[in-house]
């Protein structure tokens, strides 16, 4: 796989490019030109010359792509004014050398080629030149449209775009007025319900036991429930016993385990660099431990932004902070790059993008190659945003020690710091004991030194010269070999301190000062702009960075001033995205369905109310997600049923010849897509979740294990083929790891697990804020004659017969029991039974081979892939 800028001939033919070529140059008008369209005085000689002999060359050659329709480049053709504003840079003509416009110099073919169908006869380039030397005569008519100037253009950074609802401050709305408040546990209730009583439907009614014990050790989880903690959930009558069984929840480490994975989706994190070796990224995993012991601690969000955007920048950094920045270094690399420079912005593209979208919800990289489209995002504040992260070390050159040399660190961890204590004092010793004797030895020889030897003896370096002359006169040849050998073996020590005992993948910088930044000029590393500092995207009326260099100065600090910027209370986006993303991971889609883009062509919130009021809860609640969680599942919202099978609050009556009730059918006729929240989402089992719940089913699952270097399930040799060098970079594990949760698994860019790809991991070149949830043959495929759905079948039947015997009925009881996660029904293990029955006098199975058949067609049930 190849990823590289376009060639350097495709862009300049490119007809787009035609904005870039009215950029490279202003306007410079000569003393009796027009400054402006309003000051364009044209005889009606000068303006018939145009209409008949310039307006037909344009309209024939250019207008398809810079007309009155969609335009390319920023550049319209069609009025004066239009050319001397320019496309996306600046304007098309110079009226001092027009030779040198861009217009000429495109319609030339010496730099750009435009029009890229073919060069224009000499005269009609000579027609051109006139035109220009003129001064664009034009007719009045034609000059610009305000209205459809403004259709065209980029949107400003106005009064108008500094009011768009998320670049507002969070204010903390009041919890709205109900009518059926009996309904409301806390605010979230009343602003969902407040809605739904506007449109008037209802919501729906709480949903079983059981399936609120299934929904919420998934949510929270990622694994199903087991049997015995679903039948003492159902049983427990005690008013507090879902409150009990969420706090249990949030205590489990596999909490930490499951939600690791949303936040490393939005990060982009994968273990390997892609293109064509995509070779694995040193140490890349103790990232993702740190990101699920973070979350296992509930540390506060604002922390968790600032270590991994600056950890090494902190006032105390610790060797998780330290981790934290290998933030940075989960992108793809090109390992030999056709133009290194390229690839070193492209890498900080992929950080802008990353740091942008995920934390802000702005699609800031879109302004790399010229002023945003849909957003007010000038270029200027785009490459005043990279200036941040201007001054960082490429990941490598090519080679591992070049890696080692940009992205790796040495840290002691805190499992380690007993040992790496008792080596530093270890080490401190024998410093101390070989001074020492250095110091006998050279006292002995002070009192001999004369003249120039005095002066020249304070340098310690010279020191072994001056007594190695002095063999005889100032020291016994016995005494200066022990000399020798004792300065010798301190250079040794003093090069080689005690090595902590971990190396972690993480971000390195050039030194205290920053290089300059410039604008890109459409977005081309090798054509330099205005040069720019580091700044803050100017639509959110930010402040001035306060860029501090920290006292190690190993780097700028620019990346500490972004990273408090983005933490703090007063940035309007921080809270808003992340409580979106917090409601988005609960209910499976966000009250902003666009959890990336809060910008003006995001889609608006569905409840801008209680959006604004979780983020200022957020906030308020010191940035803790565990707290969110609380928040969330206490709400009858979250604890709505996923269809409705009974009244809502509120009542009402049957549908009229339907069978459903009154909400439902109002549900789904006034609100299909369920925006207003009028029951819970049914989802599909994430990928992970689908995998980690079969190994959970079987029995197999070794949750016990957590941390440490990723595993390699058994990929299949025709898988494997695949690959360009078939089987290179996925190793073997053991039967002990190979069982361990998903989170775990080596994510390599170029291959996955096949189970995990037919249902749709994350794509890891970029940031994955929603996975799709396709319905595609290769799932169907996949759970049924699969490798590993062959062998995890067949643990499945070995459990069922060692915990069951030989029993079928006691067999299809148990198998539905751990897969549905309830009490199967009569009927269910009739039909199970049945199935048995049918395959072994209907199509020759022996009894082992139907009950693995029957353990099959258990794992394929809608009920065990769902969620109510």
């Amino acid at each position: 796989m190849t990823r590289s800028f376009p060639s350097v001939h495709f862009v300049l033919t490119s007809v787009a490019m035609l904005g870039f070529v009215a950029g490279m140059v202003s306007a410079v008008l000569p003393d009796d030109a027009p400054a402006s369209a309003s000051d364009a005085k044209f005889s009606a000689e000068e303006v018939r010359f145009y209409n008949e002999q310039v307006q037909p060359l344009l309209e024939q050659n250019c207008y398809d792509c810079h007309g009155k329709g969609k335009i390319k480049g920023g550049l319209r053709l069609t009025s004066r004014h239009a050319i001397l504003e320019g496309g996306d840079s600046g304007a098309a003509v110079d009226f001092q050398q027009v030779d040198a416009s861009p217009l000429m110099e495109a319609v030339n073919y010496e730099s750009y080629e435009m029009p890229p169908s073919g060069k224009l006869p000499d005269e009609q380039i000579a027609l051109i030149r006139r035109w220009i030397e003129k001064g664009l005569p034009m007719p009045e008519t034609d000059e610009a449209d305000p209205i459809a100037e403004k259709a065209h253009r980029s949107p400003q950074v106005d009064d108008d775009t500094r009011n768009h609802w998320s670049f507002l401050a969070v204010k903390r709305p009041s919890s709205p007025d109900v009518q059926h408040a009996e309904w409301v546990t806390n605010p979230i209730d009343a602003f969902v319900l407040a809605r739904l009583e506007q449109a008037g439907l209802s919501p729906a009614p709480p949903a079983a036991k059981q399936a609120l014990i299934r929904r919420v050790t998934y949510d929270l989880t990622g694994l199903p429930p087991s049997p015995d903690e679903v039948d003492a959930f159902v049983a427990d009558e005690s008013p507090d016993a879902y409150e009990r069984l969420v706090e249990r929840l949030l205590d489990s480490p596999h909490y930490g385990e499951h939600w690791a994975r949303y936040w490393l989706d939005l990060v982009r994190y994968a273990e390997s660099n892609s293109f064509e070796r995509d070779n694995p990224k040193p140490f890349v995993w103790r990232y993702r431990d740190y990101v699920i012991k973070s979350l296992n601690d509930d540390k506060p969000y604002n922390r968790f932004i600032r270590e991994q955007l600056a950890g090494d920048e902190l006032d105390e950094p610790t060797p998780g902070s330290i981790i934290a920045t290998g933030f940075y270094r989960l992108g793809i690399w090109d390992d030999e790059p056709a133009d290194p420079l390229l690839a070193y912005y492209d890498g900080l593209d992929d950080i802008a993008a990353t740091t942008s979208q995920a934390l802000l919800g702005l699609t800031l990289n879109c302004a790399r190659c010229h002023e945003h489209k849909l957003d007010p995002i000038p270029q200027h504040d785009y490459y005043r945003f990279v200036a941040f992260f201007g001054n960082i070390q490429h990941y490598g050159k090519r080679a591992d020690d070049t890696v080692a040399a940009a992205s790796l660190r040495d840290v002691v961890l805190p499992e380690e710091t007993s040992l790496y204590a008792k080596q530093a004092a270890d080490y401190g010793q024998q410093l101390s004991d070989i001074r020492e004797q250095v110091s006998l030895l050279e006292a002995k020889v002070l009192p001999q030194l004369v003249g120039g030897e005095k002066d020249d003896f304070q340098d310690a370096s010279s020191r072994l010269d001056i007594l190695r002359r002095g063999i005889g006169r100032l020291i016994d040849e016995p005494d200066f070999k022990d000399y020798e050998r004792l300065k010798k073996k301190l250079a040794k020590l003093e090069a080689n301190p005690p090595r902590a005992a971990s190396r972690v993948l993480s971000i390195k910088e050039h030194g205290a000062e920053a290089p300059p930044a410039h604008v890109l000029i459409r977005g081309n590393p090798h054509v330099e702009g205005a040069e720019v500092d580091p700044g803050f995207p100017s639509v959110l009326s930010p402040p001035d960075p306060a860029i501090r260099p920290p006292a190690h100065g190993e780097s700028s600090g620019r990346r500490r001033a972004l990273a408090e910027w983005i933490a703090s209370p007063e940035n309007p986006l921080t809270a808003r995205v992340m409580a979106n993303r917090i409601w988005q991971w609960h209910f499976g889609r966000g009250i902003v369905r666009s959890p990336n883009n809060f910008g003006l062509q995001g889609v608006a919130p569905t409840h801008p109310l209680l959006l604004d009021w979780l983020a200022a809860e957020f906030v308020g609640r010191g940035w803790s997600l565990k707290s969110m969680h609380r928040l969330i599942l206490m709400s009858n919202t979250y604890r709505m049923a996923s269809s409705v099978g009974e009244q809502g609050v509120g009542g009402g009556d049957q549908g009229a010849g339907t069978g459903e009730p009154a909400t439902e059918r109002g549900g789904r006729d006034r609100d299909p897509q369920n925006d207003l929240f009028w029951q819970f989402n049914m989802r599909r089992l994430r990928a992970e979740e689908v995998r980690d719940s079969i190994l959970a089913v079987n029995g197999r699952l070794n949750t016990s294990k957590m941390f440490g270097p990723s595993i390699y399930p058994v990929i299949p040799p025709e898988v494997l083929a695949g690959q360009s060098r078939p089987g290179q970079g996925w190793g073997t594990s053991g039967d002990e790891d190979v069982r361990r949760r998903s989170i775990y698994i080596h994510l390599k860019r170029s291959l996955m697990v096949p189970i995990l790809a037919a249902f749709d991991v994350a794509e890891t070149d970029k940031t994955c804020p929603v996975r799709f949830a396709t319905t595609q043959p290769t799932q169907a495929l996949g759970m049924l004659n699969s490798t590993f759905i062959s062998e995890q079948v067949n643990w499945f039947a070995a459990f069922l017969r060692e915990h069951a015997g030989d029993d079928p009925p006691a067999q299809v009881r148990l198998a539905l029991r751990r897969v549905t996660q309830r009490e199967p029904t009569e009927a269910e293990i009739s039909r199970g039974l049945q199935l048995i029955k049918v395959l072994e006098t209907e199509h020759g199975r022996t009894p082992e081979e139907s009950l693995h058949d029957f353990c099959l067609t258990a794992l394929n049930l809608n009920e065990f892939l769902y969620l109510d």
